[in-house]
């Protein structure tokens, strides 16, 4: 459909992660129109603990979307000021909350959700660090029509992605799936908001679940497998970060490598110092 034609599409977005704007950018650059971002409240951050707005609340002030910061989505004055946005679809990424079916359920098409797994593999906060610690090479993103349940609902599109440099930075893999999944709900919201689409359900028998990830589970253990500590380095680099210890001090690696069979530790951060080489 042309911009024009997708501009008649009213989109609620619900987004808390920086991944939220790839998502933002392909739906603002293919013409949808965006009602308003729905995201978390501003948070103290760092050392000095500043209030520092979410990605996407920037985004929506550069970019003139109304923006929403609820507290709570329990409360119904809330759902009933969604209701006068009157839109669409609501589409959902990297929230960080779990909408009730009052709010999944208000506009006409409903609420969809860009998850990058090929579902139902790895439901969960965390797929992409669970399939790089997994060492799982079988890439994808998929579009479901959200319901109560996490990860739970009918798969309304899916695409494989093919990771040709293995293993991948965290980060790295995430932003591509991303991408790839935005692109594909570009090319299928019209053709759902047209009824063109019936989704399919999942296998729920054969589902796998994400733990959500912990400070703690960065630390390694120097004598383990060497390739599964480089996996843990790769899927972890950015948070919790890898690290183990020396005594009592805790030593950051911040660059390593897996070289004839062996973990290669190429610099660290030590307690108290500046990243040096190991």
């Amino acid at each position: 459909m042309s911009p024009q034609d997708n501009a008649k599409i009213h989109i609620g977005f619900w987004g808390g992660h920086p991944y939220s704007l790839i998502v933002l950018e392909k739906l603002k650059a293919a013409g949808f129109t965006l009602s308003f971002i729905a995201t978390s409240p501003d948070q103290p951050k760092g050392r000095n603990l500043v209030l520092t707005p979410p990605p996407a609340k920037l985004w929506g002030i550069d970019h003139g979307v109304p923006v929403l910061q609820p507290e709570t989505l329990k409360d119904p004055a809330f759902v009933e000021a969604l209701s006068h946005f009157n839109c669409d679809v609501f589409i959902v990424m990297a929230y960080g909350k779990i909408l009730p079916e009052n709010i999944l359920n208000l506009p006409r098409g409903k609420s969809l959700n860009i998850h990058p797994s090929l579902l139902p593999k790895y439901r969960g906060s965390c797929p992409i660090e669970s399939a790089i610690l997994a060492d799982d090479k079988a890439a994808g993103v998929t579009i479901i029509l959200m319901d109560k349940e996490m990860d739970h609902g009918p798969i309304v599109a899916q695409q494989k992605v093919v990771v040709q440099e293995w293993p991948p930075f965290a980060q790295e893999l995430g932003e591509r799936l991303v991408a790839v999944g935005a692109d594909l709900l570009v090319s299928t919201l019209p053709e759902w908001m047209a009824g063109k689409i019936t989704p399919q359900e999942q296998d729920h028998a054969r589902a796998t679940y994400t733990k959500k990830i912990q400070k703690e589970d960065g630390l390694i253990d120097l004598n383990a497998n060497p390739y599964t500590n480089y996996l843990k380095y790769k899927a972890y680099k950015g948070w919790p970060s890898v690290y183990f210890f020396e005594g009592n001090s805790r030593v950051k690696i911040t660059q390593a490598s897996y070289r004839d069979g062996k973990f290669v530790i190429e610099k660290v951060i030590r307690e108290g110092k500046p990243e040096s080489a190991y």
